[in-house]
C-alpha cells in the first residue's frame, strides 16, 4: 500500500491549500503598469473626444436630393421609441423581481461515512477493546461527506450516489439516451445545481480533542470557496476545488473520535442574521440588505416618520431609536447605518462520531448491519430564484452582448458620418454666401476675423470698440496690433489647442 503524507491526505480530492505572501512589486512591473495607466488614460481621453451627436443638423434637406434626411430622422424616432420601450421594460421586470422575490429552499440530505486501515484489530489481531502501547500505529481512519440536493416529494430514502460532480451527470445523460421516446415525452424539472459545494461558502471540521492527544497535531480541517469575479460573463470556475458532490479527508487515529462538521450556506445576495431589535421591527431574524432597507422604508412610510419639509429625512420613533440611536436619520445614510446590525449567518453544525471499532467498521455477517453504515442528515439550503439566470441570459447573455457590441459600433460610424454631413453643410453655406454676395461677404468675413483676433488679444469690451476701428488696428508691422507679441502668442496657443482636438 502506497501512503501518503500528512499534508496530502489533509483533502484527497481537493489538494492542500497554500497562501503565499504576496511580493513587493519589482522595477519593471511597476513601469509596465504604469505605462498601462498612460495607456487607459490616453484611450479614455480619446474615446472622450469622439462625437456622439446622431442627429443631423436642420437645413440639410434643402440642400440634398431626395428624401433620405427625412427617412433617417423618422429612424431616429422610432429608435428612441425602442430605446425607452426596452429600458422600461427591463426596469420593470427588474422591479417585479425584487419585490416579487420571496426566498426558496431546499432539503439537502448528507451523507457520512467513514472506514478504517491499519487498525490494531486489523493487523495484528489483538482485542479490539486492547491498546497497543510499545508500537507506533500506523493506524488511519477516512471520512466520506457526501451531499446532494433532493427533489420535491422524491428521492426519500436515496443512497448516496457512487460517482460525483460530472460523472453524475454522464449517468443522467445515458439513462436519457437509453430510455429515448419515453423520455422525450417526461416533462423535463427545472435545472438546479447538483453539486454539494454549490451551497456552501466553507466547510469546517472541529475535531473534539485536545491538538496535544492528536496522533498528527491537527484539530481542524477548513474547506473555503474559491473567490470568483463579479464580472458575470467571465466563465464559471471548473476547478475540483469549488464542484465536488463529495469530500473526503485522511488522518491518524486508532480511537473513537467525535467531530463538529460546520456549514457556512451561500447565499445571492447574501443573507444576514438582524439584530435583536432590528429583527423585532421587521418580524424576521433574517434578510438581505436590500429586503432590511424596504421594510425599514415600508415601516416609515406606515408610521407617517418622514419629515414635511424634507421627506428624505426620517424621524426615529422608540423603536427606531433603539435601532440607530439618534433622533433623525437620512434615507440616504440607511444603507451605511444597518451595518452593524447585520450579522453572519451561523453555520449549520452537523455532529458526527468517527468509529474505528470492529463493530462499525467490519460487523458480523449475520448481524444484517452494513460495514461503515451511513449516518444521514437533512439540511435547509437557500436556492437560486428560477428568475435570476433567464434575466441573466436575457440582458447579459452573450449573443446580446455580440449584439450591442455592433449596434455601439454603428453608433459611432454615424456621428462620424454626422459630423461629415456638419461640416460638409458649413462648407456650402460658406460658399453660397460668397457667390451670392461677394463683396459684402468679404467685408463680413474679414470683420468676423478680426473680431476673433480682438477676443484672443482681450481687448473687446462690451460697450464699445467692439469693431476694431482704431489706427494700430489698420497700421501693419512691427508696431501694429498684428506684429504684437501678444498677438503671436495668442495665435499660436490658439493654433496648438486647435490641433489638439
Amino acid at each position: 500500500m502506497i501512503r501518503r503524507t500528512d499534508l496530502e491526505r489533509t483533502f484527497r480530492p481537493l489538494g492542500p491549500m497554500v497562501v503565499n505572501a504576496q511580493a513587493p512589486p519589482t522595477s519593471q512591473q511597476l513601469q509596465v503598469q504604469q505605462a498601462q495607466d498612460a495607456q487607459r488614460r490616453e484611450l479614455a481621453k480619446r474615446q472622450s473626444r469622439k462625437p456622439t451627436d446622431k442627429n443631423i443638423p436642420d437645413g440639410v434637406e434643402d440642400i440634398v436630393i431626395g428624401d433620405g434626411v427625412q427617412r433617417y430622422r423618422q429612424l431616429r424616432e422610432i429608435e428612441r421609441t425602442l430605446d425607452a420601450t426596452m429600458m422600461r421594460k427591463k426596469l420593470d421586470i427588474q422591479d417585479s423581481v425584487t419585490r416579487t422575490q420571496t426566498p426558496r429552499y431546499g432539503t439537502m440530505r448528507i451523507w457520512i461515512s467513514n472506514t478504517a486501515e491499519n487498525q490494531p484489530w486489523q493487523s495484528s489481531g489483538m482485542d479490539p477493546d486492547a491498546f497497543d502501547f510499545e508500537s507506533d500505529s500506523q493506524a488511519t481512519y477516512r471520512v466520506k461527506i457526501q451531499g446532494r440536493l433532493l427533489e420535491e416529494d422524491t428521492d426519500v430514502g436515496l443512497e448516496p450516489e457512487a460517482n460525483d460532480g460530472d460523472a453524475e451527470q454522464d449517468k443522467d445523460s445515458d439513462a436519457m439516451e437509453q430510455d429515448g421516446e419515453d423520455t422525450a415525452k417526461k416533462p423535463k424539472s427545472p435545472k438546479r445545481p447538483k453539486m454539494f459545494s454549490h451551497f456552501f461558502k466553507s466547510i469546517i471540521i472541529d475535531f473534539d480533542r485536545p491538538k496535544s492527544l492528536q496522533p498528527d497535531g491537527f484539530t481542524q480541517i477548513e474547506w473555503k470557496r474559491p473567490e470568483t469575479p463579479n464580472n458575470p460573463n467571465a466563465p464559471p470556475n471548473t476547478s475540483p476545488e469549488a464542484n465536488f458532490s463529495c469530500l473526503e479527508f485522511e488522518r491518524k487515529g486508532d480511537e473513537n473520535i467525535n467531530i463538529t462538521i460546520n456549514l457556512q450556506r451561500h447565499e445571492n445576495p447574501d443573507r444576514f442574521r438582524l439584530s435583536k431589535p432590528l429583527a423585532e421591527l421587521l418580524d424576521t431574524d433574517e434578510d438581505d440588505r436590500a429586503g432590511v432597507i424596504m421594510g425599514i422604508w415600508e415601516y416609515v412610510k406606515a408610521m407617517g416618520l418622514q419629515e414635511d419639509d424634507d421627506n428624505r429625512k426620517i424621524i426615529c420613533d422608540a423603536r427606531l431609536k433603539a435601532i440607530f440611536n439618534a433622533d433623525t436619520i437620512f434615507f440616504p445614510y440607511l444603507p451605511q447605518a444597518v451595518l452593524p446590525h447585520l450579522l453572519p449567518l451561523p453555520p449549520l453544525q452537523i455532529p458526527y462520531t468517527i468509529r474505528v471499532d470492529k463493530a462499525y467498521i467490519s460487523p458480523p455477517s449475520d448481524s444484517g448491519i452494513s460495514p461503515s453504515a451511513y449516518t444521514v442528515f437533512d439540511v435547509q439550503v437557500a436556492l437560486e430564484d428560477p428568475l435570476r439566470p433567464m434575466m441573466n441570459a436575457m440582458f447579459r447573455g452573450k449573443d446580446n452582448l455580440e449584439i450591442l457590441s455592433t449596434i455601439a459600433t454603428l453608433d459611432e460610424q454615424l456621428a462620424l458620418i454626422v459630423q461629415a454631413i456638419s461640416q460638409s453643410k458649413a462648407k456650402h453655406a460658406f460658399f453660397t454666401s460668397m457667390a451670392k454676395d461677394p463683396v459684402n461677404f468679404v467685408k463680413r468675413w474679414i470683420s468676423s476675423q478680426r473680431r476673433d483676433l480682438e477676443v484672443i488679444l482681450g481687448e473687446a469690451t462690451r460697450g464699445g470698440g467692439e469693431d476694431g476701428v482704431g489706427e494700430e488696428w489698420r497700421r501693419g508691422g512691427k508696431d501694429g496690433v498684428w506684429g504684437s507679441e501678444i498677438a503671436r502668442e495668442s495665435v499660436s496657443l490658439w493654433l496648438a489647442r486647435q490641433k489638439a482636438h
